[in-house]
């Protein structure tokens, strides 16, 4: 039996509305000042992302950035392990990392892997190897983690009129979404509520709260569900069946059969997917960020583009300059994750994040550590 749909209330005010933070991923700016750099690297299933910042008012400055497609998880769905040619790439990718790091003198650091590394039996001996041939120290976090780092990376895109907020951020090998209640917390406090989940996702007692209702992490993104219909031979069809296949892993979280949500619903959509969908909309054949994080997207919108995607076919995909080459292969598999989502919490609006685990992971450091001009977030 097919659940009932909830219908979402439209909620999101126009832009000038919004808490927006400063552009996160520019290219590279020289520092203000000799103030301490923070670095954060996110190693997925698919892509090895860094981000050198400075703190910067509320905000951050990057210094430096780096972003490389490494398949870190090709062919773990079968075998249970990383593969040795995934390995290669990824340290290669990750010697880069090193030395923009030793340039830059960077002293606080996280590094982090997510999903791959999770469920490859041989994912410890990797981070040894890592450690061992390019010095760097990275640690696997925990699905619940991760999605914390996410939620709190979108903060300056809430809504100050937001009261329920779901963030969905769609990764290689998992997605992670979280629904928060903001309804306690006074309009102008909601941003920084949710900068404060920094610490965890159990309120703390200090200020007003903003609650998370549910949060799961499904063992399913871009790469793992491309893998998952992999033997489907028909274009349609194989999207068809990603897209109702994610929905049916969605059944253990506890808002998807909530009650309509009322007015002042938002959703938050970051990964690479959802910021594809957004340039394709926008017609960019170069991509460019100050456009897109922060857009809003209708339902309609999103569709029309998902739509445009299904008549070009795989080959249209691969040379459309706004899909580009390295995502084309998995943009179906994305765009099938996030129709379900807009299937099953129907809203007239979207909100695009053109930030995610990175831009978490400094605003963390730099919250803990009481930098940035709100902070620190206790």
């Amino acid at each position: 039996m097919t659940p009932e749909r909830p219908r979402g209330a439209d909620a999101i005010p126009a832009r000038d509305e919004l808490i927006v933070g400063a552009a996160v991923e520019p290219s590279v700016t020289p520092p203000s000042d000799r103030g301490q750099l923070y670095a954060a690297l996110d190693l997925g299933t698919n892509s090895c992302r860094m981000l050198i910042a400075q703190p910067k008012g509320s905000q951050f400055q990057v210094v430096d950035s780096f972003s490389k497609t490494v398949q870190l998880g090709v062919g773990l769905e079968a075998s249970g392990r990383l593969s040795r040619a995934s390995m290669g790439r990824t340290i290669q990718a990750l010697r880069i990392c090193q030395k923009k790091i030793e340039k830059h003198q960077v002293r606080r650091m996280r590094l982090v892997a997510t999903e791959a590394c999770r469920r490859a039996r041989n994912a410890r001996d990797f981070i040894r190897q890592i450690r061992r041939e390019t010095g760097l120290a990275l640690e696997i976090i925990a699905p619940e983690e991760e999605a914390r780092l996410a939620v709190i990376s979108c903060a300056p895109l809430v809504s100050r009129r937001t009261e329920q907020l779901l963030v969905v951020d769609i990764g290689g090998g998992s997605t992670e979404l979280v629904w928060i209640d903001l309804s306690a917390v006074p309009r102008e406090d909601r941003p920084r509520a949710i900068m404060r989940l920094h610490s965890g996702f159990t309120p703390q007692g200090i200020g007003p709260e903003a609650r998370v209702v549910d949060w799961i992490s499904v063992p399913l993104g871009v790469a793992t569900l491309k893998d998952q219909f992999g033997d489907v031979d028909d274009d349609a069809a194989r999207f068809a069946l990603m897209s109702w296949y994610f929905e049916e892993n969605l059944a253990s979280f506890s808002p998807y059969n909530a009650e309509n949500p009322r007015e002042g619903f938002q959703i938050i959509g970051t990964s690479g997917t959802i910021t594809t969908v957004a340039a394709s909309f926008l017609g960019l054949r170069r991509y460019d960020r100050t456009k897109v994080d922060g857009l809003h997207m209708t339902s309609d919108q999103i569709d029309t583009v998902i739509r445009d995607y299904l008549t070009l076919g795989p080959e249209g995909r691969r040379t459309d300059p706004r899909i580009g080459r390295e995502r084309h292969s998995l943009i179906m598999s994305g765009a099938a994750i996030l129709q379900a989502l807009m299937r099953i919490w129907p809203t007239d609006r979207l909100s695009v994040a053109d930030r995610g685990l990175r831009e978490g992971l400094l605003y963390a450091q730099m919250s803990a550590d009481g930098v940035l001009e709100d902070g620190p977030y206790k």
